[in-house]
């Protein structure tokens, strides 16, 4: 991996671009689909790393004039695209904050994020400017606006207008390790969104455990498609192409784009959330389509189901391999393991309800498990740990790790562990080691169900449902208050054309529930047309809205 500045005392992601830039001038850094013909053939433009260079450091400059300078905390709500990745290392640069808040997440939340991050500048496309005019409360310390397009009604500035300044280099910032670098807000799929502090020295850090652990080489090529992700590789010399798609809707995506994508650019590594894995895997097998290029695939973001795994692979060459890495917005990624292990081994063992094996810490991540609890733990002690093959909460430290959220003591105080100089996260999933050092994921600790007689774990309840050929997936929600909470399985069906006896469903589902002693209380099912699920990799199941939804449904059965 090509090295930024080498003063030890700063770091600063935008040096690895300059780097680059210097010793690969001319390779392509970005590829953007512009565009097609009335053939429908399609067109792509790209920046080289020299270009990128060059156009944020045009970019750099003209932040800083306009007052977007060193700490300044910036919105920016810019679709993926060549001027995204401008403007994003120039925001580096100048060692201004970029603040990120995924939009599917819907406006109200989102607008509330931007106002408890209290910003000083806005960076947006002009439709996020049209929101920001029909909530101007929420607004109310910005002092800089810049419109990435046309600027109609609204004051500020227009992004070519920032770029009026000469193309001359421009001086990176030199930020600390501890220096912000960016507030990156959670989707708030369990709880309140909250805004992640990032320092220079965790990006840092996640460059080097993305790069070292695939074992990734300068001459690949990505396609990214969750934005955060694709920032990345541009840094570590590879090159990033965009694809054609709604980034805030995976599980909607059209295959045929992303496989046309793969093939046109000769891409050799893909991310891809569990949905969209999902949905390009069912579409390739049933065409017959090879991806012959692609050597590794990550899928994260949920848990990802080994038949999903086992229908993408189907589209791969022997050698390439799924990764499915784990971590969570404050901490990514922290383990991983390869479809291989999940294939030949882990799988019968999910199957059987062991939860699923997420893999082994990656590089020097210090994982423990502690004992479950609701309440903070503001300093750490050995005997919080739990035995090995025990339940218990997932807790993580590293160089990669967000040590706080911006302005949210209490958020903190419940995820954050003080050990010495430095700070534990805990990952609010639950989950246990094995003689193998491989951890295994039980779900949520907010999901799980308290009886008067048992504690119910999400993951490994609704592995055993999940056997029945006619459910696409389940979900284990509690009726009532804890610690006397019913439980209640929901089930979302395979689509089929096909009549569905679900009487006779529901029998054989609860045959299933009383042959495992997993599930023996389980004596409800609901059925879902379709479960909600989170904006950012539409896959992470909103069990606090089934919950909710169960609870009507049966007060309308009595």
């Amino acid at each position: 991996m090509n090295e930024p500045d080498s003063d030890n005392n700063y770091v600063n992601i935008a040096s690895y671009l300059t780097r680059t830039a210097k010793e690969q001038p001319y390779k392509r850094a970005v590829v953007y689909p512009a565009g097609r013909d009335k053939k429908g053939r399609i067109a792509y433009s790209h920046l080289t790393f020299l270009q990128l260079d060059q156009e944020s450091d045009c970019l750099a400059h003209g932040l800083t004039a306009a007052g977007v300078a060193s700490g300044t905390r910036t919105v920016l709500m810019v679709k993926p695209s060549l001027d995204f990745f401008a403007l994003i290392f120039a925001l580096f640069k100048t060692g201004a904050i970029p603040v990120v808040v995924d939009p599917g997440m819907g406006i109200q939340r989102m607008v509330a994020c931007f106002k408890s991050s209290r910003p000083e500048a806005f960076i947006g496309i002009p439709l996020a400017h049209v929101v920001r005019t029909v909530y101007p409360g929420f607004f109310k310390t910005v002092k800089t606006w810049i419109t990435v397009g046309r600027r109609w009604f609204w004051n500020g500035l227009s992004l070519a207008q920032l770029r009026k300044n000469p193309a001359e280099s421009f001086a990176c910032m030199k930020t600390g390790r501890d220096d912000t670098a960016a507030i990156l807000f959670t989707t708030g799929s369990t709880g309140p969104a909250k805004g992640a502090v990032y320092s220079h020295g965790n990006f840092d850090a996640q460059l080097r455990q993305i790069q070292s652990h695939l074992n990734m080489s300068a001459d690949e090529v990505d396609l990214s498609t969750f934005p955060l992700f694709a920032l990345f590789y541009p840094a570590l010399g590879i090159t990033s192409v965009i694809p054609e798609m709604d980034p805030t809707r995976p599980a909607r995506v059209n295959p045929e784009r992303i496989i046309e994508a793969v093939n046109n650019q000769g891409v050799t590594n893909m991310f891809a959330s569990p949905a969209l894995l999902n949905r390009v895997g069912r579409y390739g097998r049933q065409k017959g389509i090879k991806l012959p290029s692609l050597k590794r695939v990550i899928s994260a973001g949920a848990p990802v189901s080994a038949d999903n795994i086992e229908r993408f692979s189907g589209l791969l060459n022997d050698d390439a391999e799924i990764h499915t890495p784990y971590g969570a917005t404050e901490a990514v990624p922290i383990i991983s393991i390869r479809s291989r292990e999940i294939l030949t081994e882990t799988r019968q063992l999910s199957e059987k309800g062991y939860g699923i094996c997420i893999g082994r810490p990656i590089n020097d991540i210090d994982i423990r498990i502690i004992r479950i609890s609701d309440d903070p733990i503001e300093s750490w002690r050995d005997d919080l740990t739990v035995s090995q093959g025990e339940i218990g909460e997932i807790t993580v430290k590293g160089a990669l790790v967000s040590r706080r959220y911006f302005e949210n003591p209490d958020a903190d105080a419940l995820a954050k562990i003080k050990e010495g100089r430095q700070i534990r996260h805990r990952m609010g999933d639950l989950g246990w080691m094995d003689k193998k050092g491989r951890l295994w994921f039980c779900g949520r600790k907010s999901h799980r169900v308290i009886t008067a007689q048992e504690t119910l774990f999400t993951i490994p309840c609704e592995a055993i449902f999940n056997n029945h050929p006619q459910l696409f997936r389940s979900a284990l929600v509690g009726v009532g208050s804890r610690p006397r909470q019913r439980p209640v399985i929901i089930a979302e069906l395979e689509k089929t054309a096909s009549p569905i006896n679900f009487q006779m469903l529901e029998k054989e589902l609860l045959s299933m529930a009383a042959s495992n002693k997993l599930t023996q209380s389980i004596q409800t099912v609901l059925f879902h047309k379709a479960f909600p699920v989170d904006i950012r990799h539409n896959s992470k199941i909103f069990r606090e809205k089934l919950t909710v939804w169960a609870e009507k449904k049966l007060k309308q059965k009595k």
